[in-house]
């Protein structure tokens, strides 16, 4: 669990870093010396940002690789001026701008053996999941349980968003399941 002000130092790295974007064309690079942990440590997050309550971009790690506030900082510059469904995010739209960070736990494996046993395996509102089946994969943050309240309308829309087309098959596909922090405005 992160701190208040951990948190809202989180929030004003990912906003200095889209500021960055848009004043120089290159996300903040904070130095993780200048942190205590857990900031300084490996962490995975996503940056999700909304204008009016609409998405407007959302990237993010699935691995902790890097110091949670380089992560931050780099997955903020790249929803706002590097997510594929997007255009770069324009000055105008930076004051209408809401941010939101979700810091992951680490994914553990949800073994399954057909897509039935995936769905029953589910902790709807609580999972986080990534799918994964013949070289497709993507993921779900919990937060999408608020817009997919049902398990199969969750795992149909994150299949669909994978590629993946067919059913899932437990000796073909794997899934993971994780948690999140999350804090921020992105009404």
């Amino acid at each position: 669990m992160l701190t208040p002000g951990q948190r809202k130092a989180l929030l004003e790295i990912a906003d200095a870093s889209i500021r960055e974007g848009l004043e120089r064309g290159r996300p903040l690079v904070p130095s993780a010396a200048e942190w205590e942990p857990p900031l300084s440590e490996p962490g995975a997050s996503f940056v999700t940002l909304k204008i009016g309550g609409m998405l407007r971009g959302c990237i993010g790690s699935l691995e902790a690789y890097r110091p949670l506030v380089e992560d931050v900082a780099r997955n903020a510059f790249a929803a706002a001026f590097e997510d594929p469904r997007f255009p770069p995010l324009s000055p105008a739209e930076y004051p209408s701008l809401r941010i939101s960070v979700s810091v992951l736990t680490p994914r553990e494996p949800l073994p399954f053996t057909d897509e039935a046993d995936l769905l029953s395996r589910l902790r709807p509102g609580e999972d986080g999941l990534v799918i994964e089946q013949d070289g497709r994969r993507a993921t779900f943050l919990p937060a999408v349980w608020e817009e997919l309240p049902e398990p199969e309308q969750f795992l149909a829309h994150l299949k669909m968003k994978a590629g993946i087309y067919g059913p899932l098959d437990g000796s073909r596909g794997r899934a993971w399941r994780y948690s999140t922090e999350s804090f921020g405005d992105d009404g």
